[in-house]
């Protein structure tokens, strides 16, 4: 995925960059902040972190990856988090060294330091109300959850809500964002949306908290659709929802 994003800055002049997000086993913390920080800064300050306990064991068998247990999974997320704030300050990043739960470093050197400031944005992925929803109060610039059930999307933002008060975070900070899946065609054959028909989905869940949609499309390889979305549907969503800080 990194290496698919350093082609896609070089192509590209605008886009936010970021995976849609990273297992945090496939990497030790330091990499991922180099490579998320060197994302950035070969694409002008365009890149954003998107990080995720991981799920997806049959993948990480099939690479040959250890899967650890979900809990040691968490607290090399949150280890992994704590070592990207630091490395993400001042201009090489912390001379005080980094004690985590599975992580050590003497120094958190981070040069050169990302062009985005404060830093790159970091977007966890994810609607654990335990533990996901309070790591995004506690260290995340984006939350991603996943569906379009507009109730639950609003309960999992209200969760998140809660722990915003909990640690004294500003819920208004948090960008709220949800990953789905879309079936698009011009009439809506075959169970799938019309454009006024996903315009009216993302409308509804903008209206439960949403303010930015990630989505994958069925039948991707047919371009049709993706010029159908960027004629159809993009320019009606642009005045839906509250303006979102890191699209």
């Amino acid at each position: 995925g990194m290496t698919a994003l350093g082609y896609m800055a070089a192509h590209s002049k605008r886009a936010r960059l970021g995976l849609m997000v990273g297992g945090i086993h496939y990497r030790q913390p330091g990499l991922w902040i180099k490579a998320a920080t060197t994302l950035d800064v070969l694409s002008g300050g365009r890149a954003y972190f998107g990080i995720g306990a991981a799920w997806n064991e049959q993948e990480s068998r099939a690479l040959g990856f250890p899967m650890p247990p979900l809990g040691q999974r968490f607290e090399m997320l949150e280890d992994t988090l704590q070592m990207a704030h630091a490395a993400w300050s001042g201009e090489r990043g912390s001379r005080e060294g980094f004690e985590g739960r599975h992580t050590t470093a003497s120094d958190v050197l981070n040069s050169p330091q990302a062009l985005s400031r404060p830093r790159p944005p970091i977007l966890i992925g994810g609607g654990g109300e335990r533990r996901t929803l309070k790591l995004v109060a506690k260290y995340a610039d984006a939350s991603n959850v996943f569906g379009t059930d507009l109730s639950q999307l609003k309960h999992k933002y209200d969760v998140l809500r809660g722990h915003c008060e909990t640690v004294g975070r500003d819920y208004a900070e948090i960008e709220k964002s949800l990953l789905t899946g879309v079936s698009i065609t011009p009439d809506g054959a075959h169970r799938s949306l019309t454009p006024s028909a996903m315009v009216d989905r993302f409308g509804r869940a903008a209206e439960a908290g949403a303010q930015h949609a990630i989505f994958g499309i069925n039948g991707v390889e047919d371009l049709s659709k993706i010029e159908l979305i960027g004629s159809d549907v993009i320019p009606q969503l642009r005045d839906v929802g509250d303006p979102s800080p890191i699209r």
